[in-house]
């Protein structure tokens, strides 16, 4: 006999719970917490320390995701690219989504107290207050800097990294934090730009809704033109040496000729194309900060 609550097989409510955590943001967040760890050291990072800052910041964000779920999920309904999740259709309640989170929420920061460190902890927590409630609930239905102000939240993760290991935040994790920080609003502002009509139809002040598409498309490219600057602060700071500024440098470029082409020439699929590259420049980016660091290393 298949076990089964509320009439779906657990199979499925396990999914469904798992999705709530926005699973591929989540691996984006835990990869640069991890690359932030392994910067921070000049050999091999201990394993228990790897493995329990990876564990506990994966569940307080995953937690963050589906309070974030638990908050928008009206909105969600409403948006074409939301409303296949698990609160929209009614597959998780509201009360189910919040005792998830509490659960995995309060599981991630127990482990990062004990097998951690209590900043590491503190850390990830302001994070997870700074991104479900100061974004999700105040930020974003307010304003439409809402990306900008509360990027400062998704440019945690490496600094979480860097303080599980080294039980501090120094000027090169700052620096780590500044990249991100700065890639956000291009990032999501291309996805805007495509998606703006379902933003408007919920209510969101996002940037191509309040101030429209060639003020968003013109900001695209000032903000690219601040990141490619910023990823060159490691080179800069000597935190990196020729290989990060080469790899930098090449997509950098490359994130460039799509802001460029986004202000000049601008489509949908243009900004769909710069919306995924986005994702994949900042991946690759902090492995070539990992690749650079480790080289040196070894000369």
């Amino acid at each position: 006999m298949s076990s089964s609550v509320a009439g779906q097989p657990f199979g499925s409510r396990a999914h469904q719970f798992y999705q709530l955590t926005k699973p591929r943001v989540v691996s984006l967040i835990v990869f640069t917490a991890v690359i932030g760890m392994f910067l921070a050291v000049p050999g091999a990072v201990p394993l228990p320390v790897l493995i329990a800052a990876t564990v506990g910041i994966a569940l307080v964000a995953g937690a963050a995701a589906a309070m974030n779920c638990l908050v928008e999920q009206k909105i969600d309904a409403i948006m074409l690219r939301t409303s296949r999740r698990p609160l929209p259709r009614g597959s998780l309640s509201s009360r189910e989504t919040l005792f998830f989170a509490g659960v995995i929420g309060g599981l991630g920061l127990g482990i990062l107290y004990h097998w951690v460190n209590p900043l590491t902890m503190w850390l990830t927590f302001a994070t997870f207050v700074g991104y479900a409630i100061v974004y999700t609930v105040i930020l974003k239905p307010m304003t439409p800097q809402n990306i900008v102000i509360g990027g400062a939240s998704g440019a945690m993760p490496p600094v979480l990294g860097w303080a599980a290991v080294t039980g501090e935040v120094t000027a090169d994790a700052l620096t780590l934090f500044l990249i991100i920080f700065a890639w956000t609003p291009p990032h999501f502002w291309a996805l805007a730009l495509y998606r703006k009509h379902e933003y408007a139809k919920a209510g969101i002040p996002m940037l191509p809704v309040t101030h429209g598409d060639k003020f968003t498309r013109l900001h695209v490219l000032l903000y690219t033109v601040i990141l490619c600057a910023c990823t060159l602060l490691p080179f800069v700071i000597r935190m990196s040496g020729l290989i990060y500024l080469a790899a930098a440098s090449v997509l950098g470029g490359m994130f460039l000729s799509y802001a460029i082409r986004i202000y000049r020439d601008y489509s949908d699929a243009l900004a769909r194309r710069t919306f995924r590259f986005s994702i994949t420049y900042l991946a690759a980016l902090f492995a070539a900060l990992l690749v650079d660091h480790y080289v040196r290393i070894l000369l």
